[in-house]
């Protein structure tokens, strides 16, 4: 993300440290401009920072034609001393039958969750990650549905943000490690209830770690990640104030090109609006499902393909929203595949993600 995800998900809040300092107040790492990644040791776990989180998101296609959207998300917290936590996430959208299918899970670490330190190797019971090229995937929605695919990178993996860091805010702890892969081919199948999908598609990689939280006067982020059919990518968000007005500390709009280069635009340089809302049944929370983002004299119109993608917090009590969508220019034509995250429209999670 270039979006603290994880701390959505966990309820803990973390410890604000002065701005002087390498290491938190917990003995936990911040993110340092000029760090030298090393590969497959950096696709691997960071124990040193507090946080940590492999995000997969992604749209198939089934060979009779059906469309399904899907997010695999692997998240390591470091707790006691000495003890990781493992939360996970997988949901399955099913536009043809407007079903969105969902289950999380929560594991200390041992036998059945865990990260390798020196590649990527993520598991949380039955559901795992590993390898780079290809990485291979599997997970289940309870006995609803079961993914098992095959990832391989179509561009080079990028890194977000300036000299190795990405800014979620002005506080110094405010910030992440961003590595993304934008573009992974995808083969496998999907199983939904008793019928197996033969599937292909694209699918979108974020690996970030940190030991952030939100900042100060911040309550939540919008985030998108999109794929154009004329080989760009954009990686946009907005971390959202009180007030509902974008931070320009901690909002940003990414452009990769065609070759994989990024050049990154503030937000002086782009616009982030909402064109429609849909409210929860469950939550009442009302989220603005279809943004229109404008940067440069273009237009990125998101369309959800369902309107109801809401991860309910099952274990967290803190629902958002995340979902598939297209993406229209200016004059209503298609011209690429996103996935969308709300977060903090249904609670404040300034109560779980900010030290008082």
């Amino acid at each position: 993300m270039n979006k603290p995800r994880l701390l959505l998900c966990f309820a803990f809040a973390l410890t604000l440290t002065s701005p002087a300092q390498e290491k938190t107040a917990g003995g936990f790492s911040r993110p340092q401009p000029g760090r030298k990644f090393e590969f497959p040791r950096d696709h691997g776990s960071h124990p040193d920072f507090r946080t940590e989180w492999w995000y997969l998101t992604g749209h198939l296609d089934s060979s009779s034609g059906q469309r399904f959207g899907f997010q695999v998300t692997f998240f390591r917290q470091a707790g006691k001393p000495g003890q990781q936590l493992y939360l996970a996430h997988t949901a399955i959208s099913i536009p043809s039958e407007q079903r969105f299918l969902h289950e999380e899970r929560l594991n200390r670490e041992g036998w059945d969750a865990s990260s390798a330190l020196e590649q990527l190797s993520v598991k949380n019971g039955n559901w795992s990650l590993v390898g780079t090229n290809p990485l291979l995937l599997t997970a289940t929605v309870k006995a609803d549905a079961a993914l098992e695919l095959q990832l391989t990178p179509e561009k080079p993996m990028v890194i977000f943000g300036k000299d190795g860091v990405s800014r979620k805010g002005t506080a110094p702890e405010a910030a992440s490690h961003y590595l993304t892969f934008p573009r992974l081919g995808v083969t496998g199948s999907l199983r939904v209830g008793t019928t197996e999908h033969k599937v292909t598609g694209s699918a979108w990689m974020d690996h970030e770690f940190s030991s952030s939280q939100l900042d100060q006067g911040q309550v939540g982020w919008d985030w998108a990640s999109l794929q154009l059919q004329d080989g760009r990518e954009v990686m946009v968000y907005r971390m959202r104030r009180t007030d509902g007005s974008s931070d320009p500390a901690g909002s940003t709009f990414a452009l990769i090109s065609k070759t994989g280069t990024v050049e990154h635009r503030d937000l002086t340089r782009f616009t982030w609006t909402s064109t429609q809302t849909w409210t929860s049944p469950r939550r009442k929370a009302t989220y603005p499902i279809a943004p229109r983002i404008e940067s440069a004299g273009e237009v990125f119109q998101l369309r959800p393909l369902m309107d109801d993608q809401e991860l309910g917090g099952t274990i967290t009590g803190l629902a958002y929203w995340e979902g598939a969508c297209d993406v229209l220019n200016a004059e209503g034509k298609v011209i690429g595949r996103a996935f969308l995250e709300l977060a903090g429209y249904a609670g404040d999670l300034s109560r779980y993600l900010r030290s008082q």
